[in-house]
């Protein structure tokens, strides 16, 4: 018998004479499996770089064969009104729209052979901001959820924090991890330039600001009465998850408002003037730029939205005026200031929507939803360094090499956090279920 065969489990015989041998000496199957598990999780941990991530989130479906992923050679109609541009890498080039992302190539990875078959807004977003594909039978929690159940915050700062609200109120949040784990919504706008330290409004978490003349002592006094009721109603219903999950979020909110950290974190006119210009006078930018500031504090996982990719109708004129300016600016200046301040190592940025758009322009001089073809921009964090992934073919209607889909993305984000994309999660019901169900680790993205 050849030393190569297995049984229908993938088990060597040798597998099997080893496991014998340790039962002689102590160790049963279950214990040196669980070993074997303890080992595989260490591993993991130690690939680990990154502490945080800032997803800069592109709702509506941008068009990237108009940005990352340019098809000047191909025919009229699809390829396009923008040329492409070198990159300060060999070999990779863009959109000329993107003059100030080509300047910080050497420091990202564009993902070009992304995909999948979902073109509706609502379940794509579902999809790329959970790593899962969505299912009636489970509703699976944003990759910040998942950040903030499986790595430790330090005290005083929200785990996961979103600059508004993703489409459709599902995209975002907690799932099947239930609301404790939802994101902390963060409001307003940064004070704009000449307005100073006395500027009203600015950037707030939702529902944590003490009003008047409240005081935090008197909010601590009505807290210890609530937690009298509390115990007094808590045999009524051990199993009410939504209490439980509230609970949680209210003790986090409660530490944020003891600690003065993401107050002085969504204080922008604590930054040079300089740098508040790199990032650019737009709510995307100023959001982007207090994103950074929050991570620096030990928030875990940030997105920033910003809208309008949904171009069924004159896609070259917006990308030329609002969209590809906007975005150009706010990537590179994220991704360069992350950099020089020693974070970008310890810092995955992801810039994407929930797909791409058709390759095939619209009698609107416009691109419709495509799901089969699309790219993001992965940067930091042991993300590979001036590296384009796979290539999609002559049209951009597919990908030609290097396919991979967005559980694929999740799972490469998550190695790079130190966590094995395998974990398995628990549902209120107690079932076991992997963070993501079909997603591989892209080991060429990782450095």
């Amino acid at each position: 018998m050849s030393a190569n065969r297995t049984d229908c489990q993938g088990f060597h015989r040798r597998d099997v004479l080893t496991i014998g041998s340790a039962g002689v000496l102590g160790l049963s199957l279950p214990a040196i499996l669980a070993s074997e598990a303890k080992a595989k999780a260490k591993n993991v941990a130690d690939k680990g770089k990154a502490k945080s991530v800032i997803l800069l989130w592109l709702a509506g479906g941008p068009a990237t064969i108009d940005m990352w992923d340019n098809k000047p050679e191909a025919p009229e109609g699809i390829r396009g009104e923008f040329k492409s541009i070198d990159t300060n890498v060999k070999g990779i080039q863009v959109a000329e729209t993107f003059p100030k992302f080509a300047q910080v190539m050497d420091k990202a990875t564009i993902v070009r052979s992304l995909y999948h078959t979902i073109p509706s807004h609502g379940p794509a977003s579902v999809f790329m901001t959970t790593g899962n594909k969505p299912t009636a039978a489970l509703q699976y929690p944003a990759l910040g959820s998942v950040a903030s159940k499986l790595l430790k915050t330090e005290v005083g700062v929200p785990p996961y924090v979103t600059f508004g609200e993703l489409r459709n109120g599902l995209a975002g949040q907690a799932g099947y991890l239930g609301t404790g784990y939802n994101p902390f919504i963060i409001e307003g706008s940064a004070p704009q330039r000449g307005e100073g330290r006395a500027a009203t409004g600015g950037f707030s978490v939702r529902g944590l600001t003490l009003k008047g003349t409240f005081t935090l002592e008197e909010l601590e006094k009505r807290d210890t009465l609530l937690r009298k009721f509390d115990t007094g109603f808590a045999g009524l219903d051990k199993s009410n998850d939504l209490v439980d999950g509230l609970d949680t979020f209210h003790q986090q909110a409660l530490e944020i408002l003891k600690s003065d950290k993401t107050r002085k974190a969504l204080d922008l006119t604590q930054e040079k003037k300089e740098t508040r210009d790199l990032y650019g006078a737009t709510p995307f930018g100023q959001g982007a730029l207090a994103a950074r500031r929050l991570v620096e504090a030990g928030v875990r996982f940030a997105t920033v939205s910003f809208g309008g990719w949904d171009t069924h109708s004159q896609t070259f004129n917006a990308h030329k005026t609002r969209l590809a300016p906007t975005t150009d600016q706010v990537l590179a200046a994220l991704i360069r200031d992350l950099d020089e301040r020693g974070l970008l190592d310890s810092t995955v940025v992801m810039c994407a929507g929930e797909f791409g758009r058709t390759p095939k322009v619209n009698k609107n001089s416009g691109r419709d939803h495509w799901a089969r073809s699309m790219a993001c921009v992965l940067a930091g964090g042991g993300i590979k360094r001036g590296y384009a992934h796979g290539t999609t073919d002559a049209s951009g209607m597919a990908p030609a090499t290097e396919p991979v889909t967005p559980d694929d993305v999740s799972s490469t984000i998550f190695r790079s956090l130190g966590i094995d994309p395998h974990t398995e999660l628990q549902t209120p019901t107690g079932r076991p279920v992997q963070i993501f169900r079909e997603g591989r680790v892209i080991e060429k993205v990782l450095a």
